[in-house]
Order: C-alpha cells, then structure tokens, then sequence
C-alpha cells in the first residue's frame, strides 16, 4: 500500500495497531470482532466502487447527483459529514420516494428548526392506526436522511367537513312538500 501523506501514515498504524489488539481476544470476541471489521471493509469497498464507477460515468454536478442517487455511497457520506446535500433537500427527497408507503396520504416538509423536522400530512383517511403507521413511515424515513434530526413532528391538515349548500336542501323540501297523486288523470 502506497500512503504519501503523514495523516493517512498515523492512519494506517493505528488501525494496524488495533488489529493487532483483535487478534489477541479470546473467542468469541476476537471472531465477532474480525466479522465486524470484515464486514466494514466490504462495504466501504462496495461504496467506493460504486463512487469510481459514477466518476467515470459522469462529471461535476451531475458526478455529485449520482454519488447521492445511490444509497450505499449517500449512505457513506452522511455518516463521515460529506453528504452534498442539506438536510431539507434529503428528507424531501426521502418523502417523495415513499409513494405507497404512505397509504394515500400526502406528506411535505414544512422546515428544519433546531433539529427538528416538522412535517404537514394530509389526505389521511380511516382510524387512528393509520396515522399511527403513516407517522412511522415518516419518521423513519427522515431519520435514514438525516441522522443530525433530532425530532419529527407530524401536523395533520384539517379535513374541512363537507357542506350542503342551504338552497339545495329547499328544492329537496319544494319537491317533497308536492302532493304525490294516486289517482289517475282524466282525459
């Protein structure tokens, strides 16, 4: 491995240094351990695939959609802060991609306030378990899109009860209020 600044050198012995120490565990510790960091390994790998194969693709702004169009690299970002996007453009973008998960209700992002993402959900139809589930829905797919939010607050919109206009309800009484014949005409 080739490392040509002093930082990646540290680096690299740390995490040499700490292998070391793994190696030295008693089982079942030391194979839980060596899983965890195999299991890192490959997926960073897998991410930083995926970031040369976008790179080579594509370029500049349309190199940093793509980066963030794939879940396992924006994924990556967010955990090491690198994510191009705020916050806001993330849980948008996360509220859209739920289609049917929402079970017909309409949700936006209102704002992002002190860590707190406050959302306005309309069209919710049926009991109180389905907004139970929509909010659940909600939540966790802001929470994928930005772990810095410490909180999801859901408002409902206000169904507006259905009126019936005054005059309607006259020509219904006009029409009833007609004596009904029983008898017929004479010609």
């Amino acid at each position: 491995m080739s490392v040509n600044g002093q930082r990646e050198l540290e680096r690299v012995r740390t995490v040499e240094e700490r292998l070391e120490r793994v190696e030295a565990l008693p089982e079942p510790a030391r194979g839980t351990a060596v899983a965890l960091v195999q299991a890192l390994l490959a997926l960073y790998g897998d991410g930083l695939d995926r970031m040369a194969s976008a790179g080579r693709r594509t370029g500049g702004e349309a190199f940093a959609a793509d980066l963030v169009g794939d879940d396992l690299v924006a994924h990556l970002l967010l955990l090491h802060g690198l994510h191009p996007q705020e916050a806001p453009e993330r849980i948008g973008r996360a509220i859209d991609r739920l289609g049917s998960r929402l079970h017909g209700a309409r949700a936006r992002l209102v704002e992002v306030t002190g860590g707190v993402a406050r959302l306005r959900v309309g069209n919710v139809s049926g009991c109180g378990s389905s907004r139970a589930a929509v909010e659940e829905v909600l939540t966790e797919a802001v929470r994928a899109a930005a772990p810095e939010v410490t909180g999801v607050e859901v408002e409902y919109e206000q169904r507006q009860p259905a009126l019936i206009p005054l005059d309607s309800l006259r020509r219904h009484a006009t029409v009833a209020a007609r004596p009904v014949r029983t008898e017929p005409e004479q010609v």
